[in-house]
């Protein structure tokens, strides 16, 4: 069995399909097909069960799964051991954030680093989704959900005010229950975010007219006057034609964590720009 044919084998399996596995991978169809034939002649079973819909494991593809993850994890383990013993300020650094987060507070972190560290180039990744540290997806992230994998090493970063705001000029809402007034909110998915079910309180007469899981789009329409929106201070408060109106009652904010997985702890360029984002953001 070849090590570099499990790592195959896990492709297929969390993209489903030869073709998105083979683009993930950065290889050609008919590569990843062969390997993978080798791969089940090796371990004489068949792994996956083709579909019209793409690749679903077997019970005996499924008992792999496991041992493959567990061997995944410990070939990344020695990749992140041997990254931390560089002390070089030089290569590479992936974060994550939500966009807004992105675009508003880090950016300006990292422009600052840029002239610090001009060697270390930094990918911002901003995503809905949480990326994984243990599987190496980014190397630090940001996000409002404490981390709880143990091979994680994390803080609490800062805390985050929220307020509401409206286009200045027009007419704020009607106390006691918002009747006939626009919002601005997440979309369903989002729908139990504190600050979605606290307006929908506040306003339970109130109408969404747009939803959106990007803040800086719910901000957008804000200052062009389409509705209501509860947005985080940091970007509200720097909106032009808006202003933050009071509904006798201020609506939840929210904490932000960093994390890094605790064998970069040595990685001098992580250690670096962390002190940096810690010095100007923390609170």
């Amino acid at each position: 069995m070849d090590w570099s044919d499990l790592r195959i084998f896990l492709a297929i399996a969390r993209e489903g399909t030869l073709g998105a596995a083979a683009r993930k991978l950065g290889q050609s169809q008919p590569t990843m097909g062969r390997r993978l034939r080798a791969l089940e002649q090796a371990v004489g079973q068949t792994l996956f069960q083709r579909t019209g819909e793409g690749f679903v494991l077997t019970d005996e593809g499924a008992a792999v799964l496991g041992h493959a993850e567990r061997m995944e994890e410990e070939a990344l383990a020695f990749e992140r051991q041997l990254a931390g013993q560089d002390q070089q300020l030089d290569g590479m650094l992936r974060l994550s954030s939500s966009d807004w987060f992105g675009v508003h507070l880090l950016a300006p972190v990292l422009a600052e680093f840029a002239v610090l560290q001009p060697r270390v180039v930094v990918e911002l990744l901003t995503d809905a989704r949480f990326y994984s540290l243990p599987r190496r997806e980014a190397d630090l992230v940001f996000r409002i959900k404490p981390f709880d994998e143990p091979e994680v090493v994390s803080r609490r970063l800062l805390h985050i005010d929220y307020g509401v705001y409206l286009k200045s000029g027009l007419e704020p809402p009607r106390a006691g229950d918002g009747s006939g007034t626009p919002l601005i909110t997440m979309d369903t998915a989002f729908g139990g975010m504190p600050d979605a079910v606290w307006l929908k309180r506040m306003l339970p007469k109130a109408e969404a007219v747009a939803r959106s899981n990007n803040r800086d789009v719910q901000a957008r329409m804000c200052a062009l006057g389409a509705g209501v929106a509860v947005l985080p201070r940091p970007l509200g408060d720097r909106l032009v034609g808006v202003e933050r109106i009071d509904l006798g009652e201020a609506p939840p904010g929210r904490d932000t964590w960093v994390g890094y997985h605790r064998d970069l702890k040595r990685l001098a360029r992580l250690r670096a720009l962390l002190d940096l984002v810690i010095k100007r953001l923390a609170n």
